[in-house]
């Protein structure tokens, strides 16, 4: 046992092949990944796991992870985090990570918790759609991309919104959990 998951053995993560904790959540991220690639036609060379962002918050400083990051023709079209319970309790967190995870705002940010999800809209915040198999296809997210301007974010927005980021994911977190790694 590790921190507060149960290990239940190892697994293959679906996306890189490398043997990984087999745990109840990361189950449901191997059950999201395989939905990317199976039913919504996403390549997994399109798929980036387990992406490390750096949370600031004035001297303070962590890593946290975002489950996955799609791009595509060159550009980071959606994000996809993870988390056990509530969804609507990730939205500003998603919405604050598809703000500074790159220089520009990704499109389209997903909450989910493996059973539900809530897909976003990142300049605005909007809930677009709910449910698992409303998260954007291939062929949509790339129809989405083509009408988007990829606006940067300014310097001063970015610092605000990290620290939203290691609000939400640093302040209060369990000392054992393993997806987050304070600096």
């Amino acid at each position: 046992m590790s921190g507060h998951h149960l290990i239940l053995g190892e697994l293959s993560d679906f996306i890189t092949g490398e043997t990984i904790k087999d745990t109840h959540d990361e189950r449901y991220r191997q059950k999201i990944a395989c939905l990317l690639v199976n039913q919504k036609g996403y390549l997994k060379k399109d798929i980036e796991p387990h992406r490390k962002l750096v949370a600031k918050a004035g001297d303070c400083k962590a890593i946290v992870r975002i489950d996955f990051v799609i791009q595509l023709s060159g550009k980071m079209c959606m994000l996809i985090k993870f988390g056990p319970g509530s969804i609507v309790t990730r939205r500003r967190s998603a919405l604050a990570a598809s703000r500074i995870i790159t220089s520009y705002q990704i499109p389209i940010a997903v909450v989910t918790n493996g059973e539900d999800a809530e897909i976003l809209e990142g300049t605005s915040g909007k809930v677009l759609s709910q449910g698992l198999l409303s998260i954007p296809s291939r062929s949509e997210l790339k129809r989405i991309a083509g009408k988007n301007h990829f606006k940067s974010i300014p310097k001063n927005r970015a610092e605000i919104e990290s620290r939203i980021i290691y609000c939400y994911e640093v302040d209060g977190s369990c000392p054992c959990d393993d997806d987050i790694c304070k600096l």
